[in-house]
């Protein structure tokens, strides 16, 4: 692969980092990290398992070195790792990315192999940015919650008796999430995503010291909300991060990774939450999420690296301009002609999530039943408290142990869907004649959407009776599980069908469900109270059942709506 490509092989290069049909390959791609750890200390055998070196070089360097079992060596170093890859799984191709082509002033990768580019980065690089997503996506989901058990506490010391306002001490961190998307999204896609974390990041700390120290109830329901903004950072940027370093085949277990944190946080923050509000204070609620959230920042500040692929690319330019002295020099993925305005480019930027959740079908139905699953969710964060404490007469601290229910139903959830996702779609491939498809990972949440309402109708007719609290503990168990199996694979197909604008896609995203996520706690009491806990929780569980099928309609209409839409990103 040279330096530089024609203009029909550049425009072809950047057809084809868009959604194109590719063929299925079985025969897995070498990675030089296990090259180099195959046979260690020898870095011309890695020089040579690379392809750098000619033949007439070989030939002269032959007499100087052992250079025939060195290559043997390698090709058996080779032999082995192709041997354990493709016993691991197949692959589906890689999508090649557009190359440089500065004879017509294009400026884009040096080659596929282009250490820059974030799909080649280090595996152990990749991983350690995914550690470090995961982590601080863990803490903000965890801190929306960690406040729920304390809601009698707080209202107590601030003499509130309305029993929304203290709900919305909780529900209002989550308007914080429908914000920060509209603005973190686009100024990742502009900025780059690393600076825009950071910030994001170093906001919810500080809004923790707010929280800890507010003096009335309306002061912590404000800094509740802009913490919820800083907290979105990470939620909005990670899927985008990871569509920028993994391939199509890798991304599932990748996001199996990172997502876990907005689910297994809001369950594990009241366990926790229940007890510091019993022995030492809600407020300190709000330390120990500071102590943790500045550990991960700081770290992240240090070890993360910008991944945005656009936002690399102009940052070759600026350097480029410099050294050759031209000013001629356009990125390989902004379109030949007048260039926009800066100020074009952020309000495009602004309302690109908003024009994908209203005019893409794909993002907004499936929206909604994230939305839809959150907001329930959420639901049962507000009024776990009540149902345990009123009705069956434990403490605070007791409370939180509910939690662990839902907790140990989203690991074994995760654990199902991280081992299958990738390994189904490239079943999945082999049996569409080598043609991937977004829309395969979709089917998988059918089965898990029918353990939805299993949970309401169960959970909700055994607390109406009565009846023995470990059946109302483990009826919250399939539904956590059923969650996950909705959660993971909806978003990565998101991530898969826009991957230039992943981040864009979730945001819109996290908008709908964060806004729905709000909102249904708010009416949790009142439908309970109105319906009772058995019919309360059988309509939402009529709702769930109505909404099963949504996947499998997309992954039967998916592939033709994407081709029909005619809107502009």
């Amino acid at each position: 692969m040279t330096n530089s490509s024609t203009e029909a092989d550049l425009d072809e290069a950047h057809n084809t980092a868009h959604h194109k049909e590719t063929e299925f390959v079985g025969t897995p791609d070498i990675d030089h990290d296990e090259i180099e750890e195959a046979v260690p200390g020898h870095e011309l055998d890695v020089e040579l398992a690379r392809g750098r070196h000619s033949i007439a070089e070989l030939k002269r360097l032959e007499s100087r070195t052992s250079i025939r079992s060195r290559v043997s060596r390698v090709s058996r170093a080779i032999s082995g790792v192709s041997s354990r890859r493709r016993k691991a799984k197949e692959r589906i191709p890689f999508v090649p990315l557009p190359l440089s082509d500065l004879s017509a002033g294009v400026v884009g990768w040096d080659s596929q192999d282009d250490p820059a580019m974030p799909l080649n980065f280090p595996t152990r690089k990749k991983w350690l940015i995914v550690g470090l997503l995961s982590s601080i996506t863990f803490v903000t989901p965890f801190a929306s919650s960690i406040l729920a058990p304390g809601i009698g506490h707080l209202s107590q010391d601030f003499h509130n008796t309305d029993s929304i306002i203290g709900a919305m001490t909780v529900s209002i961190y989550l308007l914080g999430y429908v914000i920060g998307p509209l603005f973190l999204a686009p100024l990742s896609e502009i900025y780059g995503r690393k600076p825009v974390l950071g910030i994001a990041n170093v906001f919810f700390c500080l809004w923790q010291i707010g929280c800890a120290l507010a003096p009335n109830i309306s002061a912590l329901i404000v800094f509740r909300f802009f913490a919820g903004v800083g907290g979105a950072g990470c939620l909005t940027l990670g899927a985008g991060v990871i569509s920028d370093v993994f391939r199509t085949d890798e991304r599932g277990f990748a996001m199996g990774i990172y997502t876990l944190g907005p689910l297994i946080g809001p369950t594990i923050g009241p366990l926790i939450g229940g007890y510091l509000a019993q022995t030492i204070g809600w407020r300190w609620d709000f330390w120990i999420v500071l102590i943790v959230a500045v550990v991960i920042t700081a770290l992240t500040e240090i070890f993360n690296s910008e991944t945005n692929p656009r936002v690399l690319i102009e940052r070759k330019i600026v350097r480029l301009r410099k050294e050759l002295g031209r000013d001629d020099l356009r990125s390989v993925y902004v379109p030949s002609g007048p260039q926009p305005s800066a100020k074009r480019i952020l309000l495009n930027g602004l309302i690109r999530p908003t024009k994908m959740l209203v005019l893409s079908p794909l993002v907004f139905f499936l929206s909604v039943y994230i939305a839809f699953t959150y907001g329930v969710l959420y639901i049962l964060f507000t009024t776990i408290p009540i149902v345990f404490q009123d009705t069956y007469g434990w403490s605070v601290g007791t409370t939180g142990l509910v939690y662990i229910s839902l907790g140990a139903g989203n690991l074994v959830g995760w654990m199902i869907i991280t081992l299958r996702s990738d390994k189904d779609i490239v079943r999945r491939t082999r049996a569409n004649d080598g043609v991937f498809e977004p829309e395969m990972r979709l089917p998988i949440s059918v089965y898990f959407g029918c353990l939805l309402p299993v949970t309401f109708f169960w959970y909700g007719w055994t607390t109406h009776a009565v009846n023995h609290w470990a059946s109302a503990v483990f009826s919250l168990f399939p539904f956590a599980v059923g969650i996950m199996g909705i959660f993971l694979p909806i978003t990565t197909y998101l991530v898969d069908c826009y991957p230039m604008y992943a981040a864009s896609a979730i945001a819109a995203n996290t908008v709908l469900r964060s806004l729905v996520g709000m909102l249904l706690p708010l009416a949790g009491p009142s439908m309970y109270s109105t319906l009772g806990l058995g019919w309360g929780n059988s309509l939402l569980g009529f709702i769930s059942i109505a909404m099963i099928p949504m996947p499998l309609l997309f992954w039967k209409y998916g592939a033709r709506l994407r081709k029909a839409q005619k809107f502009v990103l």
